[in-house]
């Protein structure tokens, strides 16, 4: 009888030990705990000096473009700060989250999405663009737009939690003015 009472209490420490690595590498709730801060600087394209006679290479922007932005407002977890679409003078266009800070959570990802950043839990992530990874869940940070995707014919950026398809945040995003 003892025997047979250690073995049903070590199957249940083994299920109990199974079960807490599963939970740890499923929901990282340990990630609640701590921030990954990043502070990038808005990318910059060195300005290239013509060379002898050669007359300057045609009229680049002077700087950074604004094309669009917007406020974040929190969907399953608090989120702040601001996404900006910008169009750097090469051409290049990227997502700029500015002032952010969100949950740390488990596959995060940044999207640029035709679901309103009110609009229904499951429709951010129907039509969407994937950025990458979120880089931290604190901070400033840049995230490339694909060159074949127009940016500005999206409706928002959010922040989507790939692992239980929920979004942290989003961004209505608005056509910036022109100065």
């Amino acid at each position: 009888m003892a025997v047979r009472r250690r073995t049903w209490i070590g199957l249940a420490a083994v299920v109990a030990v199974a079960l807490g690595a599963v939970t740890l590498l499923w929901f990282q709730p340990q990630k609640l705990f701590y921030d990954q801060r990043v502070d990038e600087a808005l990318p910059s394209v060195p300005a290239e000096a013509p060379a002898g006679d050669e007359a300057p290479p045609s009229t680049p922007a002077a700087g950074p473009v604004d094309l669009a932005t917007g406020t974040f407002v929190s969907r399953e977890h608090e989120t702040a700060g601001t996404a900006r679409v910008v169009q750097l003078p090469d051409g290049q266009v990227v997502v700029r989250l500015e002032g952010f800070a969100t949950s740390n959570g488990p596959a995060l990802f940044v999207y640029l999405s035709q679901n309103a950043a009110a609009g229904e839990e499951a429709a951010f992530d129907d039509e969407y663009v994937d950025l990458g990874a979120l880089k931290g869940n604190v901070g400033d940070q840049n995230y490339a737009v694909p060159e074949d995707v127009d940016a500005t014919g999206w409706t928002s950026v959010v922040i989507w939690c790939d692992r239980f398809d929920a979004a942290f945040g989003a961004a209505d995003l608005a056509a910036a003015t022109a100065a």
